[in-house]
């Protein structure tokens, strides 16, 4: 009988590659690994890669090199480096770090398992990106039992002029219907109670498809799906039909919340950033979309010190945050990247100059953060427990509605019995910048419970936790 070997994984970077490495994971599994929360005693260490802008990039590599040091005192004999940065660097990376065994690139993670398995196997493999797993394919949800991310697509058409992922991950390649439904359905009967929906470009999904499936319907065919959230992340502003709007508005599955990064205001900077559309159109559509779908949560993500940003641009942002009032915002801090088209515009912005703008706006938001959650309190909202909290063994934690996994603020509970992975009515009696305190006020039919009072959700499978480097929170 084959020896059992243990492996660990490490994660960074975004959601789309929590899924990668979930994918690994269940194809891993199915080779006889076993998975372990210490890499000092993995025989396997993998490393999921982002290589998306250069804190990312640092961040990957300090952890990979961190890794190698387990191969002379720990029990790790195979080292693995996969994701963005394998993509993107590995011929250089192969030169550079002789203590990795294999790169695998973005389309090459399904493979890890032949890999790992064969006698002889490439220390190298970088196919061009054009591969997206499916419904059959082997997965371990890394996330607590009661939520997942759920890939509908791999890639981006666009050609926004700071981003690499078009280089890194290839085309737009979206899943059919069928398959993301089978998919959706076999989250659920694991216990899944909140599918999160990712992709580079979401309201681009099906227009490379035969038939051109549109997202909206692929939302009303997950709506029946027996899940009680579906969220929207990573909507691209450019195409938002009023299908949509509508059925984010009347399905009661589809969370009022909507992940849909803007950039900028100022229209010479959005045509730099080639996103195709203008400030004015930006804002009808978030005025259209506010009106039509009541108490919508909107999380927006921007860019400061892309090349040739002036002040006058600087101050055209900071008032349409202050205009627009988003509950939930990140900045991200322009990192100049070989590869892209705004690498070659002129007039750089000092590295300084971008700071002192990101502290700027993530200030302004911090405000807009702490007087929105006040007019929270006294009101009742819908919490999914997640069980007890880290910081305190006398509170319970989850999020509502418009909180989204692990990069939004949560819900502390220090008042009543609630379960973890189920859904509890708390009435909010506290407001923080970013989370809030509340008690629970009605509990489910018992019928619906899953776990013992206060026990915690099964343990997530192994994996660093997920990093979003380029949405941090004010400190």
């Amino acid at each position: 009988m084959e020896e059992t070997k243990s492996l660990y994984m490490m994660t960074l970077g975004c959601p789309k590659n929590r899924v990668d490495s979930e994918v690994m994971l269940g194809t891993l599994r199915t080779r006889g690994y076993s998975l372990v929360q210490d890499p000092a005693a993995a025989q396997v260490i993998v490393v999921n890669t982002c290589a998306f802008i250069g804190p990312a990039k640092q961040e990957s590599v300090d952890s990979i090199l961190e890794m190698a040091e387990l191969k002379k005192t720990g029990a790790c004999k195979t080292l693995v480096v996969t994701g963005c940065l394998s993509q993107r660097y590995g011929q250089d990376l192969s030169q550079e770090m002789p203590e990795v065994d294999h790169f695998l690139g973005t389309s090459a993670y399904a493979q890890i398992g032949d890999l790992l398995a064969a006698e002889a196997s490439p220390r190298q493999v970088i196919p061009d990106p054009d591969y997206i797993h499916n419904a059959q394919t082997p997965r371990i949800n890394s996330m607590p039992k009661y939520t997942a991310y759920l890939k509908i697509s791999e890639g981006c058409d666009n050609a926004c002029a700071f981003c690499i992922i078009p280089t890194l991950r290839g085309g737009q390649r979206s899943r059919t219907v069928e398959d993301i439904l089978a998919e959706a359905r076999n989250l659920a009967d694991s216990g899944v109670q909140e599918l999160n929906l990712v992709a580079q470009d979401l309201t681009a999904y099906g227009h490379d498809l035969p038939g051109k499936p549109k997202l909206h319907e692929l939302l009303r065919e997950l709506a029946k799906v027996d899940v009680k959230w579906i969220r929207l992340h990573y909507a691209y502003p450019r195409v938002f039909p009023d299908e949509l709007i509508d059925v984010i508005a009347s399905e009661p599955k589809i969370a009022k919340y909507l992940d849909m990064p803007v950039q900028h205001a100022s229209d010479k900077l959005l045509l730099s950033m080639k996103r195709g559309r203008n400030s004015k159109f930006l804002k009808e559509l978030l005025t259209k979309l506010r009106e039509r779908v009541p108490n919508l949560v909107m999380r927006t993500s921007l860019i400061v010190g892309l090349p040739g940003e002036t002040e006058e641009d600087f101050e055209l942002l900071k008032e349409f945050v202050k205009e627009q009032r988003f509950q939930r915002l990140g900045v991200f801090q322009y990192s100049d990247e070989e590869g892209t088209s705004a690498f070659d515009l002129p007039n750089k912005v000092p590295a300084k100059t971008i700071e002192r703008r990101w502290r700027e706006v993530m200030a302004i938001q911090k405000r807009i953060n702490r007087e929105q959650n006040k007019k929270l309190v006294g009101q009742k909202l819908t919490v999914l427990v997640e069980g007890p909290s880290e910081e305190s063994e006398h509170l319970l934690v989850g999020r509502h509605e418009g909180q989204a996994p692990e990069i939004d603020g949560q819900v502390y509970i220090n008042d009543g019995l609630a379960y973890p992975g189920e859904f509890v009515t708390v009435e909010v009696t506290e407001a923080h910048d970013y989370d809030l305190i509340a008690r629970v006020v009605e509990r489910p039919d018992p019928k619906q419970r899953t776990h013992t009072p206060r026990e915690a959700p099964p343990a997530p499978v192994p994996m660093k936790a997920l990093k979003r480097p380029a949405e941090p929170r004010p400190e």
